[in-house]
């Protein structure tokens, strides 16, 4: 992520997932917090930042 619409495409990605809420992320770490409302599987929060073009490490 470089830019402020990398973060945006990455919080919208991740708040487009159920069970998921009150996304921050930060773009100098390169790192997103999130809170679970709901049990969210791991490969559903992977798959949707790549699909939005981001790697998850």
């Amino acid at each position: 992520m470089s830019c402020r619409h990398c973060v945006m495409a990455v919080t919208r990605a991740l708040e487009n997932i159920e069970g998921i809420t009150d996304v921050s992320v930060d773009l100098q770490k390169g790192e997103a917090s999130f809170t679970e409302t709901a049990s969210v599987d791991g490969t559903v929060i992977k798959r949707e930042i790549e699909n939005a073009g981001y790697e998850v490490e």
